[in-house]
C-alpha cells in the first residue's frame, strides 16, 4: 500500500503520547489493525471467541481488549474471507458488543480501521 496504515498508527501513537485514550477497532477480516500497537502480528476477533464461547453474549470486553502501546485499546472485530460473506455484519456485531460492555467509556478517540472494500449493507 502507500502507507496509510502506518500513518493512521503513527498519528493514534502520537495522540497517545499527549496523554490522549484511544481504542483501535479493527474492522478488517484479516484481524491484523492493531498488531502495530501491541507487536504481534494478530489478536483474536470478537466473532472467532464468540464463536468458540457460543455466542458474543458470552464474552467479557476484556476477553476481546488487548493493552498496547501507552495503554492504546484494542480490539479485532473479525469477519468472513473476502468474497464469502458480508464483513459488514460482524463489524456491527462487534460494535454493538462493544457499546453495551462499555468500551468507548473514558476514551477520547475511537479509530475504526475497515478493509478497502468493506460490504456494509
Amino acid at each position: 500500500g502507500i502507507g496509510k496504515s502506518t500513518t493512521s498508527q503513527n498519528t493514534l501513537a502520537a495522540l497517545a503520547d499527549l496523554g490522549q485514550r484511544i481504542l483501535i477497532v479493527g474492522c478488517d477480516p484479516k484481524a491484523d489493525s492493531t498488531r502495530l500497537m501491541l507487536h504481534a502480528k494478530a489478536q483474536d476477533t470478537i466473532l472467532s471467541l464468540a464463536a468458540e464461547a457460543g455466542s458474543v453474549e458470552d464474552l467479557e470486553l476484556e476477553d476481546v481488549m488487548k493493552i498496547g502501546y501507552k495503554d492504546i485499546r484494542c480490539v479485532e472485530s473479525g469477519g468472513p474471507e473476502p468474497g464469502v460473506g458480508c464483513a459488514g455484519r460482524g463489524v456491527i456485531t462487534s460494535i454493538n458488543f462493544l457499546e453495551e460492555n462499555g468500551a468507548y467509556e473514558d476514551i477520547d478517540y475511537v479509530s475504526l480501521r475497515r478493509a478497502r472494500r468493506l460490504c456494509l449493507g
